[in-house]
């Protein structure tokens, strides 16, 4: 189940007043992110992915600054450097970018997070931590999408449509990595205020 249309106007509505009122780097971080929707948080994370040419999933100040600058992000010279010596936290010149991904999801309770794992796992079949077109079949029930009832898409392309929901918008390779997924889930928990509501709407669309 991905952000309804709604759920998406709201969250990029909360956040644009977000970037405003923010108190720190950090914060105004996300809350460009998030202008961008449920996808924003990930999407950053695809882009700094792209740039670790040697995969050591860490990047320095200069990667760092590029990779927000090819994101759209609007900060000055002196917030960049302020945002990554806070993060830097051993001083190490350099930044763990899944534990920056980590530091940048909005706040989550750990109830909400139970749920947002039990759906990967579910949806997860072949158990190798990422999500395809494969591991949606049996899965997800496209037997009632419009497109395929009149013919016009296969079922391929109805869970390849689905799956790029939770995908990157500007990098989508047909899979979906945990961390992506709560990444996106993440967005969707900054649009919704009620944890007794998550909890339905995470049950009902995954049938936990």
């Amino acid at each position: 189940m991905a952000a309804t249309s709604r759920m998406e106007h709201d969250l990029k509505q909360k956040a644009v007043k977000a970037v405003k009122t923010a108190k720190t780097s950090i914060e105004r971080l996300r809350a460009q992110c998030l202008s961008r929707g449920a996808s924003g948080i990930k999407g950053l994370g695809r882009t700094f992915k792209i740039m670790d040419d040697d995969g050591n999933r860490s990047i320095d100040y200069k990667e760092f600054s590029k990779g927000l600058r090819d994101f759209g992000v609007m900060m000055d010279k002196t917030e960049v450097q302020e945002l990554f010596n806070d993060l830097d936290r051993d001083n190490s010149g350099s930044l763990d970018f899944d534990e920056f991904l980590i530091a940048l999801r909005p706040p989550m309770r750990q109830c909400r997070k139970n749920l947002i794992n039990q759906a990967f796992r579910k949806l997860d079949k072949t158990g190798d931590n990422n999500i395809t077109v494969e591991d949606l079949k049996g899965v997800y029930n496209v037997k009632k999408h419009p497109k395929y009832l009149n013919g016009e898409w296969t079922e391929e392309q109805c869970l390849r449509t689905f799956l790029d929901t939770f995908d990157s918008p500007d990098n989508k390779d047909g899979t979906v990595t945990e961390d992506e997924f709560m990444n996106y889930y993440a967005g969707v928990s900054a649009s919704v205020d009620s944890d007794a509501y998550f909890d339905l709407m995470m049950k009902n669309a995954w049938k936990l």
